[in-house]
């Protein structure tokens, strides 16, 4: 089963993460390259860089920044296949993340008709 991990960190701690950070992040991948659950991982852009559109009566508004304000924002993802969600939260207690922001998993949904392109041949939750 397919299962997204969003990351969140405190971006008052800066943009950078240490090498330490960088190697528990190199851990994770290669384990879950050796276990053939690793789809696919980003890491993304601060805040200030952020754009957020809303389309209201047919127009889009833009917005600088975030949708919320807060001071975890996500900064990347994971996708992994998991056997199950057990599996899913040992991924994410080891992700450097959970130690000093957050690490939120969802199970990532089936959609009929969706052209999949990665990981197309795994399996994903019903969408209900």
């Amino acid at each position: 089963m397919l299962y997204m991990f969003l990351l969140y960190w405190n971006q008052d701690d800066g943009p950078d993460p240490s090498d330490d950070i960088m190697e528990r992040h190199f851990a994770v991948l290669r384990r879950a390259q050796q276990n053939n659950a690793y789809i696919c991982s980003e890491a993304i852009g601060g805040t200030d860089g952020a754009t957020t559109v809303r389309v209201r009566a047919g127009k889009p508004t833009l917005t600088d920044g975030p949708y919320a304000e807060a001071k975890e924002v996500m900064g990347g993802f994971y996708i992994l296949d998991c056997k199950d969600l057990d599996e899913a939260l040992d991924y994410a207690a080891q992700i450097p993340d959970a130690s000093h922001g957050a690490v939120e998993v969802r199970a990532v949904r089936f959609v009929p008709g969706w052209p999949y392109s990665i990981g197309a041949d795994r399996e994903r939750a019903p969408f209900e």
